[in-house]
């Protein structure tokens, strides 16, 4: 073990500063990347669980509107509409805040500080006497839903190296995928069973007891926090009060606050990369919301579904991301490396996991082509059910990768390229679904799905370029962002 000397790098007679503390080499064991594997996943696995349940409020409550909007006397169809998207909408806010917040303060704070909230406003949205009162506590939900959402991957970068990282981040973003999938299954019979407020106090509760394993169980991460916690240390044991951290910021709080909100806007409309991966995710992840809302009336009016059974037909993305989620968890590290041996270098570059999008990208259309047929014709209600097994496979491969690659592309700055992506996706799940009623409306359940997979054929040269120039626009100066 280091001693308290060694700990310190010393600068010149001259500097004011004093001396500079710095993490003792790459196998310093305060830092997060080091833990032991069995502290690094139970980190993991608490993160995993909490995740899932912001992510099944999500869609939840989707069962549930039809009973919801005849409790408080409403006809209005966007309205009901809004009951589910405007999650998205809190999920687009919440990223802006917290993502800065974790990379001044750290992860632990603001997971914290929002996982309480999540469940007081849950809480209010199962004791809502009105429909605003509802749509306002779930936007409120989504919010602080964002936290866990957007800063997990980069709690998954500061534990994992990048050899180590795939099968780390699959694990997490388990819950991303599967809480919007199995939530109106879930919603589904408890509100037959129940009533829909009983939807929204199941997740109350699961908040409420995760909030706690998680206050004892998840601990800090974020480098340059656990840094000035060995500086503070130092102080105390030498008595020197000019160390310094060698990751300090020295500008003014006001400079680092503004400069850390303005990052994830900055590295979403600056960057080539971060922006046309955000785009892609946010189709695919809007069209998985627009089935949600559409769903319903679909199964319910063509194959005179139940309400209950109705939850069932979400299952088939939820099979879908099951399948994308074992497939990247088992390739995705092995891709990495194996291409870097092929290649013959030792470097571990971000565009080796990119092949798994080439795959995951022709799933999306093909699920909507087969859908939109399949249900204008109403054939048997097991085809379109596996039609959305390849939305779900499609969108589970292509966030994953996008996630990682981000979080490999932008290490230290991981939590903003994150959320900067989980921004643009959240806008478009919460306002592109409700173009789902009008769409069919106007087109029908065939010509309006074959649009979407049109528009999702579009989206297919996003991976085979940067697999081709990914590198070259990632390393060019006039992208290089001073964040």
């Amino acid at each position: 073990m280091a001693s308290k000397t060694e700990d310190v790098v010393a600068l010149g007679e001259g500097d004011a500063r004093g001396h500079i503390v710095d993490f003792d080499g790459p196998g310093d064991p305060e830092m997060a990347i080091n833990w032991a594997p069995r502290r690094k996943w139970l980190n993991v696995l608490v993160l995993a669980a909490m995740t899932f349940i912001s992510a099944l409020g999500s869609s939840i409550a989707a069962p549930g509107v039809n009973q919801a909007i005849v409790d408080f006397d409403s006809t209005d169809q966007v309205l009901s509409s809004l009951i589910v998207s405007v999650y998205n909408v809190g999920l687009a806010i919440g990223p802006l805040i917290v993502a800065p917040m974790s990379e001044m303060y750290g992860r632990l704070l603001p997971y914290h500080v929002t996982n309480v909230l999540f469940t007081l406003f849950t809480a209010g949205c199962a004791l809502s006497p009105n429909l605003p009162a509802l749509i306002v506590f779930r936007m409120l939900a989504g919010m602080e839903a964002s936290a866990v959402l957007t800063v997990g991957g980069a709690t998954v970068a500061d534990l994992f190296v990048q050899e180590e990282r795939g099968r780390a981040m699959a694990i997490w973003t388990f819950g991303p995928l599967m809480g919007p999938a199995v939530g109106p299954a879930v919603g589904g019979y408890l509100t037959e069973a129940m009533g829909w407020r009983w939807v929204f106090w199941l997740v109350t509760i699961a908040a409420g007891v995760f909030t706690v394993i998680f206050f004892l169980v998840v601990r800090e991460t974020y480098p340059p926090v656990l840094l000035q916690r060995k500086v503070d240390r130092l102080r105390r044991e030498t008595g020197n009060p000019h160390l310094t951290s060698a990751m300090a910021d020295t500008s003014s709080r006001r400079s680092r606050l503004t400069r850390s909100i303005r990052r994830p806007l900055v590295m979403l409309f600056r960057s080539p990369i971060v922006f046309l991966f955000s785009l892609f995710i946010a189709v695919v992840f809007s069209y998985q919301f627009l089935l949600f809302v559409t769903i319903p009336s679909v199964f319910g009016g063509t194959y005179g579904f139940s309400v209950g059974e109705t939850g069932l037909a979400y299952l088939g993305i939820a099979t879908g991301l099951l399948l994308g989620n074992a497939v990247f968890g088992h390739l995705a590290d092995r891709l990495l490396t194996g291409k870097a041996k092929l290649a013959g270098v030792t470097e571990l570059k971000p565009e080796y996991r990119l092949p798994l999008m080439i795959p995951a990208a022709f799933c999306i259309p093909a699920c909507f082509f087969i859908y939109g047929w399949t249900t204008h014709y109403a054939l048997h209600w097991i085809i379109p059910i596996f039609a959305t097994s390849l939305l779900g496979l499609g969108l589970n491969m292509s966030l994953m990768t996008i996630q990682v690659y981000l979080v490999d592309a932008y290490t230290l700055y991981a939590a903003s390229a994150l959320a900067a992506a989980t921004v643009l996706r959240s806008i478009f799940g919460a306002f592109l679904p409700l173009a789902g009623p009008p769409l069919y409306e106007a087109l029908g359940l065939g010509w309006g799905n074959s649009t979407l997979g049109f528009i999702a054929i579009g989206l297919i040269p996003v991976p085979l370029l940067f697999i081709r120039y990914g590198e070259a626009i990632r390393t060019n100066p006039r992208y290089q962002l001073t964040l």
